[in-house]
């Protein structure tokens, strides 16, 4: 089914189109609290229904599986695994089901891995409230669904891997980089060794014929790639 992108805006109407059944909703996230708040959350939908939840990602394929939702919610931080390498499973083995990734993750560099492995919402945590039931609507309807405080940042970031011939890696390493994160820390964000982001450093510096951290800086700043 073709994705077409959804936007939230603080005006727009929420109002799902008419339905002759519930959107069934799997949750998944690792913490007790959040999963009893978005099912409390998404419950409240007239035309939304919680059928399973999860707290590990081996539970989040059984339920899957079993259950065959509509929708999957799914944290991208679980401990028990890589969420954006389980996404890749769960479109091979459920693809009926959507995938709406829930993060605490801003960087537009953890969306565009999301939606590369298959998620068709990215919705950011501490805006849950007012964007999941909008964005599992739009699931449900095939319709991709972005954070707009991430959407601009995720535009200027695939702008960023054509204009400037960077990968996507790079991309995410330069706007950390440039965001003052040493390169200790970007690893431990990414997931990499230090001498991976050092390998990615030299590749970014070398491509844009870049040398200083200021001029890495300003290149973010004229990409996008740096939130105002």
């Amino acid at each position: 089914m073709a994705a077409h992108l959804y936007l939230a805006t603080g005006s727009e109407s929420t109002a799902p189109e008419v339905s002759s059944r519930s959107i069934r909703v799997v949750l998944a996230d690792d913490h007790a609290l959040v999963l009893r708040s978005l099912k409390l959350l998404l419950d409240g939908e007239s035309d939304m229904e919680v059928i399973g939840e999860a707290v590990d990602l081996a539970t989040v394929t059984s339920v899957v599986e079993s259950e065959h939702p509509d929708v999957l919610v799914l944290d991208l931080s679980m401990s028990s695994g890589s969420s954006i390498e389980a996404i890749g499973r769960l479109r091979e083995h459920a693809p009926a089901t959507q995938i709406v990734v829930l993060t605490m993750h801003e960087n537009p560099g953890f969306a565009q891995r999301a939606f590369a492995a298959g998620a068709i919402g990215f919705v950011a945590k501490d805006l849950a409230d007012s964007e999941l039931p909008q964005a599992v609507h739009a699931a449900s309807r095939g319709e991709q669904f972005v954070s707009p405080r991430v959407a601009a940042q995720l535009d200027a970031l695939r702008r960023g891997i054509t204009e400037g011939a960077l990968t996507p890696r790079e991309v995410e390493v330069l706007q950390l980089i440039a965001l003052g994160h040493t390169s200790v820390e970007v690893a431990r964000m990414l997931q990499l060794s230090p001498r991976t982001v050092e390998t990615h450093r030299a590749h970014i510096q070398s491509k844009l014929g870049i040398v200083s951290r200021a001029e890495l800086v300003r290149y973010a700043l004229r990409r996008g790639l740096l939130r105002s």
